[in-house]
This record gives structure tokens, C-alpha cells and sequence, in this order.
């Protein structure tokens, strides 16, 4: 059975790797370092996290302006995850919704441009034309969704005509190229990285903030709770027993009572804690992975009729491609009474989370053929 989810990109080899393996303070020192090289910085604007939504709150919190009377506001892409929001909203900031489009799911730079508008006259924003000082500016988050790299020649306009902050969530994106030839990373002035389940860089929990332009990182000094370190190290082994069961049905069983006992947590529900810290063997794990970065998307992704219908024909020829991420404009779908999504300013992120379905892109030899094939009988052109 092929599956998206349930660590499907780790092989057995690397499951048992991921669950021996060790690590020490020179590890993480040694991808601290990396990473200020890669992204342009200085090794002590780095600080590595237990969890990606922790790094992306550092992020923030280190470009925002902190004497500002009103919320910092981040605007994030309607097609986002409750992790995201979150995260904006733990470094004490507004979320602000906007459209995307159908092409590669960036905003939609119309509606971008009005929604900077619209919030700068609500709460009134001062931009002092003498002294050219726009106080209590936006952030605006580039999420490059599923590693499909967004035109940052265009946002970058916007931020320079707003006077915006950019920060880079690479979550999806470690490694891919902008359209202009930068890499990922490069034109915020801060980045988070998340090393969570099924991202560009994969060690099942963790992340990374790094600080080109702001003030200092929260750095975390405590190790991650001892449940958590062990769910970590077994999840690849557990997904692994769940895609050999999932054919027969026993899948969804054994990774839901996995989950009722607490050996297995949910994606979404990772803790946010600046406290906690990434453990020395995962950041050797990350530092590896690091050097060999994906040259594709994380995922592909088609817009069909009948989702439903289509991912029932799927499963029948051997895909089970049913954890769509995303199946609601904030994703998953069980948090999506925690946010207030604005529906009516954002009618195409509504509708794309309808149609949306998603591939992955791990396997190889011609694995996903016949989904495709599949899909193309119901895709919207």
C-alpha cells in the first residue's frame, strides 16, 4: 500500500538508523554553524528547537517590533496549518489571512497588496513621511506550500513599497529555488526550519530559527520531556508496521490506539515550548540531511472533482493518499473551529481546500503511474 503519511519516506534501513542513533553537544554546535553558513548569518543568530512551531515563534519574536502599541500583524496564505497560527499567535502577533491562487499556492499579490492596506488604515499606522520611519510594520510569511517555490521577485516589491518584514518558513522548502535563482532562505530577515514528520528535512520532531536582521533568539536550555524523545525515535518504526497493516485495514487501528495510549502523537499537536530543545542525535540526523537537500517539491499536488470519489478509486488501486493536508483552509480539519478563517475574503483558498489532493514525491521507479492516471480522468484543468 502506498500512503502519504505514516513516515512513508523511511525505508527500513533508515527507520532502524533513526531509532539507534546518538549524538552530542558537537553535533548540534556543528549544524548551528551550518546553518549560519548556508543562510548568511552568524553562528550564535541560530538556535535549534524540539519542535518546528517553536523555531517559527522565535523567528518571529526576533523581527518584531517590541515597543509597538498594537499586535504585530503576520500575514500568512489562507492554505496554512493550525501550527503556523499558532506559532504567530504565541509570539503575541495577529494572525491576517490572505488568498491564494490555484497555479502554486502563493497569495494571491492583489489581494496581498489590499490586505496590507486595509489593516495599515484600521490600526492606524503612522508612516512618518519626514523621518521615512512605518511604525508597527507587517511580517510577511513566505510558506513556499508543499516546497513549490514562490515568486519572491513580486514580494519582495511589496515589502519594500509596505515597508514589511519577511521571514521564510522552509518547513516544505529546505533546498529548493526561488524562480529568480535565489535559494530558499535568503531574502528574510529571519528563517525557521521544521524537522518534523514528512518535511523537507526529516527527523520526525524539531526545528531551527535563524536571525539575519532582529534581535535575539529565544535559546532553549532543557531537554525535550522523556515521552516525547521516545516517540520521536520509535514513529518510524511504528508507520512502518502501520503501511504493512493499512492494506488489510489494521493500519488506521493500530496508529489510532498507538495514539490513545500516547506512543504516538498527532503532527498537530506538537508542543510549543522555546524551552526545549532539538536532541543532540536528531540535530546529527538533520545536519546530514542538511548536506543533501531535495532537488524536487515535498509534494505534488492536483485539484479534481469529487475528491471524495477520486480518493476512494485511489485507495482501491493500492494508494492511500486520504490525508490530503489540506482538507480545510487551516489544516487539520479537527482545529478549524479555533480559527476564525475570513471565508469570504478568501473564496479561492476555500474552494482549492475542496479539490485538493496530494502526492508524494518520495517514491521512485514509476510507483505513482496509476494515481496519476487516476486523477487525470477527474482533474480540473
Amino acid at each position: 500500500m502506498i500512503t502519504l503519511g505514516q513516515a512513508s519516506n523511511y525505508s527500513l534501513g533508515r527507520s532502524f538508523r533513526h531509532l539507534l542513533a546518538w549524538g552530542t553537544k558537537r553535533d548540534a554546535a556543528a549544524l548551528c554553524a551550518d546553518l549560519a553558513q548556508k543562510y548568511h548569518t552568524d553562528a550564535t543568530k541560530v538556535a535549534l528547537y524540539h519542535t518546528g512551531r517553536s523555531a517559527l515563534t522565535a523567528a518571529i519574536l526576533a523581527v518584531k517590533e517590541q515597543a509597538a502599541d498594537q499586535p504585530t500583524r503576520v500575514v500568512i496564505p489562507g492554505l496554512t496549518c493550525i501550527a503556523v497560527v499558532r506559532a504567530v499567535k504565541a509570539a503575541g502577533c495577529e494572525p491576517v489571512f490572505v488568498d491564494i491562487n490555484a497555479e502554486n499556492l502563493e497569495y494571491d499579490y492583489e489581494m496581498l497588496e489590499q490586505r496590507l492596506q486595509e489593516k495599515s488604515a484600521q490600526i492606524n499606522i503612522a508612516i512618518d513621511k519626514k523621518d521615512n520611519v512605518c511604525y508597527n510594520r507587517s511580517i510577511l510569511l513566505v510558506q513556499n506550500t508543499l516546497g513549490i517555490a514562490w515568486d519572491v521577485t513580486k514580494l519582495n516589491e511589496i515589502a519594500q513599497k509596505y515597508q514589511a518584514v519577511i521571514v521564510e518558513d522552509l518547513a516544505h522548502s529546505a533546498g529548493r529555488f526561488y524562480p529568480d535563482g535565489r535559494e530558499a532562505g535568503m531574502i528574510g530577515d529571519a528563517v525557521a526550519l521544521s524537522f518534523g514528520k514528512g518535511k523537507a528535512i526529516d527527523t520526525i520532531s524539531g526545528g531551527a530559527a535563524i536571525v539575519r536582521e532582529g534581535g535575539a533568539l529565544v535559546q532553549p536550555d532543557r531537554k525535550p520531556k522523556l515521552s516525547d524523545r521516545l516517540r520521536d525515535r520509535w514513529y518510524p518504526i511504528f508507520g512502518g508496521i502501520a503501511r504493512s497493516l493499512w492494506r488489510c485495514g489494521l493500519g488506521k487501528i493500530w496508529i489510532g490506539g498507538l495514539v490513545k495510549i500516547g506512543w504516538v502523537q498527532r503532527s498537530a499537536d506538537a508542543e510549543l515550548d522555546l524551552s526545549r530543545r532539538l536532541t543532540h542525535w536528531q540535530a546529527k540526523l538533520a545536519r546530514r540531511q542538511l548536506q543533501d537537500l531535495p532537488k524536487t517539491p515535498l509534494r505534488e499536488f492536483r485539484l479534481v472533482n469529487n475528491r471524495a470519489e477520486v480518493l476512494e478509486k485511489l485507495y482501491q488501486n493500492g494508494y492511500c493518499l486520504d490525508e490530503i493536508w489540506y482538507d480545510t483552509p487551516v489544516s487539520p480539519k479537527r482545529y478549524a473551529s479555533e480559527v476564525d478563517f475570513p471565508d469570504t475574503e478568501c473564496p479561492q483558498t476555500v474552494e482549492i481546500s475542496k479539490q485538493i489532493i496530494n502526492f508524494p514525491t518520495w517514491y521512485k521507479d514509476g510507483r505513482m503511474d496509476e494515481a496519476y492516471r487516476i486523477v487525470k480522468e477527474h482533474e480540473i484543468k
